[in-house]
């Protein structure tokens, strides 16, 4: 067996009642505390560049809490504390309004303040527990925008959507977006860049009492999607968004208070967005709870032959559950209503409620 750090990526899920009673048989363990139940798990042992991985059953994973796999196994089983001051008890859906004129997908059809305000709104009708507003646009080969061409486009969003039924969350990588964002009301930050491309933002998240969603993503923006390369994708993200939640930990924002997310899309081929979608319950080894923003990325219409990002959306929805298959919490999404109603039907044939 390789030396090195342990990973457990659990398999073998199941759902609803089955779930239930297998775990009160000791035939299966919770994932993250939640609905859905796992009874094996590929056990990873050494590093990115070298590992050796063992198909092991749950029964045989509670023999063997000793040599550092407890600890693993205590992260990935334990409950998730609200995030946002929101129960994660079922996928949480987190709706995407751009007050940009470039991004990918929307860019232009919400950047003056009325557009996305009521945009926001209609998010929340159509059930967005949180909604992120952004005013720079990361889409590969995006340029930076100014801070103050940024405060000037989310500052007067978010002076008008105090009072929302959504949770606010502010999509920024700059500190004096984030302050101006916090005091104007939103409770979430969301930074693509985990809190390095300013690492101010470590001081205000703590300060201000945010949440924080880490992003692992590859490179700048404008260059990240040049030559994307990995020794393994699924490890290398995840000691990364490691070393983050350890990097918050240090700047006292608690842990209960920070959420990862993997980055489908930033700094990733086709290939290693797809190893990345596979392979989400390996992230629960961090510990936190997980989101991940699929919705309408070039990936999906890498597979679907389709241009046109609003032409991704059945993709977008298959994303979704297969996220929320694995025990995702949180899924960003563009189309709030189709993914709600997706993730309704999933959940109906699944764990056979309307709820």
């Amino acid at each position: 067996m390789a030396e090195g750090k342990l990973y457990l990526r659990p398999i073998g899920f199941l759902y609803g009642p089955p779930a239930e009673a297998a775990i009160e048989d000791g035939l299966a363990l919770p994932l993250a505390g939640g609905p859905i139940a796992f009874t094996a798990a590929v056990v990873i042992e050494g590093d990115p560049t070298h590992s050796q991985r063992r198909l092991v059953a749950v029964e045989a994973l509670e023999e063997s809490r000793d040599a550092g796999l407890g600890a693993v196994l205590e992260r990935v089983t334990a409950p998730r504390p609200p995030f946002g001051g929101l129960s994660l008890a079922r996928p949480t859906l987190m709706g995407i309004v751009n007050v940009t004129p470039d991004s990918f997908s929307d860019g232009g059809l919400y950047d003056e303040t009325e557009g996305a305000v009521t945009h926001a709104a209609e998010l929340a009708a159509e059930g967005a527990e949180i909604v992120d507003i952004g005013g720079e646009s990361t889409r590969p080969g995006s340029d930076t925008v100014a801070g103050d061409d940024e405060l000037s486009r989310v500052v007067p969003v978010l002076e008008q959507l105090k009072g929302s039924p959504a949770v606010i969350s502010i999509d920024t990588r700059k500190s004096t977006v984030a302050r101006a964002a916090a005091r104007a009301g939103a409770k979430i930050l969301n930074d693509v860049s985990a809190l390095t491309y300013d690492p101010a933002c470590l001081d205000v998240a703590a300060e201000e009492g945010l949440d924080v969603v880490l992003m692992h993503a590859q490179g700048e923006p404008k260059t990240m999607q040049d030559n994307p390369t990995y020794d393994d994708v699924v490890l290398e993200v995840f000691d990364y968004l490691a070393a983050r939640i350890e990097a918050c930990e240090a700047a006292g924002i608690d842990r209960a208070r920070i959420a990862a997310d993997p980055g489908l899309g930033f700094g990733k081929t086709l290939g290693h967005n797809l190893a990345v979608l596979a392979n989400l319950s390996l992230f629960h080894g961090l510990g936190v709870p997980l989101l991940v923003g699929a919705s309408r990325k070039r990936f999906i219409g890498g597979l679907g032959q389709n241009k046109d990002p609003k032409s991704r959306e059945p993709g977008s929805h298959a994303a979704a559950i297969a996220s929320a298959a694995q025990g995702i919490q949180i899924l960003r999404v563009h189309d709030v209503a189709g993914s709600r109603q997706a993730l309704a039907v999933w959940r109906a044939s699944m764990f056979g409620t309307e709820n």
